[in-house]
């Protein structure tokens, strides 16, 4: 993929070498001369310029991007970025950071951004991750399309563990992506088994949130999670 990321801090630095390593190509668009340090990601083109600005996107070739990644300090700045990156150049996917979690609900399609990740909920979702079994975590929230990344951990009182996928009834609009199983990761076949300590993780929309935890972790599930909170 071609990547452009806007803001060359320590965000969008660690985000830049993240994806070279993985084989993309990255472009850091950063406005402050003091910023630019080409030596701590070499492998990455390095762009003087202000990522409000439309001119300098054009510069930076936005318009043949297959993702840009607004990744500064500034909520407002991440903001027009998007918007600038969505609607001029028709970048098809954008991802935002989000600083202060007080703008989070701005952070929606109408202002371009397909995906938006605040730290603090990002961490509040590893810790749950880690510690809770037996209910549904969400991890992440796709705004576009209205759908989540959650994760199940399967205890063994769960209804279908040791049986195989195609007999666990999924609603609509909910997908099985991946088994965490120990430290492997399984793409999942109808014939595969699940078991107790698996990590199953979906994507699904926020309205079958609830039938998906029926399902999987059995039909008092929902109305012990609503007791607990």
């Amino acid at each position: 993929m071609r990547v452009a990321i806007a803001g060359a801090g320590n965000v969008g630095r660690s985000i830049a070498q993240e994806l070279i390593e993985n084989g993309h190509q990255v472009t850091l668009i950063e406005r402050q001369p003091t910023m630019l340090r080409p030596d701590r990601v070499p492998d990455a083109e390095w762009v003087l310029a202000d990522a409000c600005e439309l001119t300098s996107l054009e510069e930076a070739e936005l318009a043949n991007r297959d993702v840009v990644v607004a990744a500064t300090g500034d909520d407002k700045v991440n903001l027009v970025v998007s918007l600038l990156a969505k609607t001029e150049f028709a970048v098809p996917r954008v991802v935002a950071r989000i600083n202060r979690a007080e703008n989070e609900w701005l952070f929606t399609e109408q202002w371009g951004v397909d995906v938006a990740v605040s730290k603090p909920r990002v961490m509040a979702a590893l810790v749950e991750e880690a510690v809770t079994v037996g209910d549904l975590v969400r991890l992440m929230t796709f705004r576009q399309g209205e759908a989540n990344l959650v994760e199940i951990t399967l205890p063994t009182s769960a209804p279908y563990v040791g049986q195989p996928l195609r007999a666990v009834p999924l609603p609509r609009d909910a997908a099985l992506v991946a088994i965490l199983r120990g430290k492997r990761v399984l793409v999942p076949s109808p014939d595969d088994s699940i078991e107790a300590g698996d990590e199953l993780i979906f994507v699904c929309t926020a309205e079958v949130e609830d039938a998906v935890r029926t399902v999987v972790l059995g039909p008092d599930s929902v109305e012990r999670t609503r007791k607990a909170c």
